[in-house]
């Protein structure tokens, strides 16, 4: 039918109506994937360029809605289309607010299901605005920018400052705790840019020896140290025309920083045992979660190679700074682990989502991640507070302007444990990180 053979993934249970779509499709000259599972979707739109989704709304253990949803906030230029039994004004309005651009009604026509296939790469072309129910969507503010999702202000700053360098090959100071996500800012700044094609290469510099990462970094000559057989690039020459991300930039030597500055100034690099000189064409990525500032002072961290790595600066948010991108943060760690182990999407009690909104998270996302992680297992459909770890469940706030004596607040917080875990002495000695003995006598 003359037209251009598109991707398109199908999604549905019901392997008949699964195969009644990709044999119109063919039809129609296009090129079809097919996924009986939310897991087997995920997997296809992560390996494969897909320019259309059609997925059935209605699932056994999973909802369409939330992989549109899933969707519209790591792949937003992708059309989708949905396909349902049980329309519904409600079904239509969540299916716009999802991001769809329309939905087909079960049983349909081969020609309904042409139209609404044109229709929808027809809505997701550039010339075209976009349609008016996603409207809602942008009001609530949900930012999702590559890999990064959320509503605070405070990641929207984040997202700005990518924006202006994501397809330039200024060098990129990343700054933020452990666990913030500082690679996954690295990696948006390279994949959401024009170099997007280019490798991304990341070195932990924390984790390579210190004797071993000059010649990780920039390659070796053969008979250079004992057991160098060969020639071998570095992670330079691995990264070049693309972007090099240095996690824990601070770890690296005094040596190993010379030859950093050297390589950013002249834009070439020089193997570990060879005279020669390579030239490499790159953008530098650091990142760092100790003051590097304050290394310069104490003479750690060469002063010429920090403001060279400083052209521009990332400041990551810990997650207690974006307490309000927590339930967005979960609904993403549910849908990925909810797929991985259970083949179906977990949902969180409202009560259990309170308790994770108020902790301090000092592990930042990587915490967050792994509680999830933890309380999909342990959990059948749904995660409760008894599928949370311990030091969440019994976390207890004290007010700010409440200044006791240290022994006041003491008796006050073992009080508070007590009560929090029914007068159980074992459970509360093991929160409060003491033996029995120890909590005995200061009960007395």
């Amino acid at each position: 039918m003359g037209f251009k053979k598109e991707n398109v993934l199908i999604v549905d249970d019901d392997v008949n109506i699964l195969e009644l779509i990709h044999r119109h499709l063919q039809s129609f000259n296009y090129h079809t994937y097919k996924a009986v599972s939310v897991k087997e979707a995920l997997v296809i739109l992560k390996d494969s360029k897909i320019d259309l989704l059609i997925t059935d709304l209605k699932m056994p253990d999973v909802d369409g809605l939330q992989l549109v949803k899933y969707v519209s906030e790591h792949y937003p230029k992708l059309p989708k289309l949905v396909v349902t039994g049980y329309p519904s004004v409600d079904d239509a309005m969540s299916v716009i607010k999802s991001g769809a651009l329309d939905y087909l009604v079960k049983p349909f026509t081969k020609e309904e299901l042409k139209q609404a296939v044109l229709k929808s790469f027809k809505g997701n072309s550039a010339d075209n605005a976009e349609p008016e129910g996603l409207s809602d969507s942008k009001k609530s503010n949900v930012y999702a920018y590559g890999e990064l999702i959320g509503r605070s202000e405070a990641i929207k700053k984040v997202t700005d400052i990518i924006d202006r360098v994501k397809d330039n090959k200024a060098t990129v100071l990343i700054n933020g705790e452990s666990g913030t996500g500082k690679e996954l800012v690295a990696r948006s700044v390279h994949y959401m840019g024009k170099f997007s094609r280019a490798p991304f290469v990341a070195v932990n510099c924390g984790a390579i020896p210190e004797n071993l990462l000059e010649a990780e970094l920039f390659g070796y000559a053969k008979g250079a140290f004992t057991g160098a057989n060969e020639n071998r690039n570095g992670f330079f020459q691995a990264a070049d025309k693309g972007t090099l991300f240095l996690d824990e930039i601070g770890n690296a030597s005094l040596s190993v920083q010379s030859k950093l500055l050297r390589a950013l100034q002249e834009k070439e690099v020089m193997k570990v045992g060879s005279q020669k000189t390579e030239k490499i064409d790159i953008r530098v990525i650091a990142a760092t979660n100790s003051n590097l500032y304050s290394q310069v002072q104490k003479k750690l961290f060469r002063e010429d190679l920090y403001y060279r790595l400083t052209v521009v600066e990332i400041n990551v948010p810990s997650l207690r700074e974006r307490k309000e991108d927590i339930p967005l943060l979960v609904e993403k760690f549910l849908l990925k682990y909810g797929v991985e182990y259970k083949d179906r999407l977990v949902t969180i009690a409202p009560a259990a989502l309170e308790l994770l909104e108020r902790y301090a998270w000092p592990g930042n996302i990587r915490e967050l991640e792994n509680v999830i992680q933890r309380a999909v297992i342990m959990c059948d459909k749904r995660i409760e507070i008894d599928h949370l770890p311990d030091n969440l469940k019994y976390k207890i706030d004290f007010p700010e302007d409440s200044l006791l004596p240290l022994r006041e607040v003491e008796k006050n917080y073992i009080l508070k444990v007590l009560e929090a875990t029914g007068q159980n002495k074992s459970k509360a000695a093991e929160i409060l990180q003491i033996d029995r003995k120890t909590l005995r006598q200061k009960i007395q």
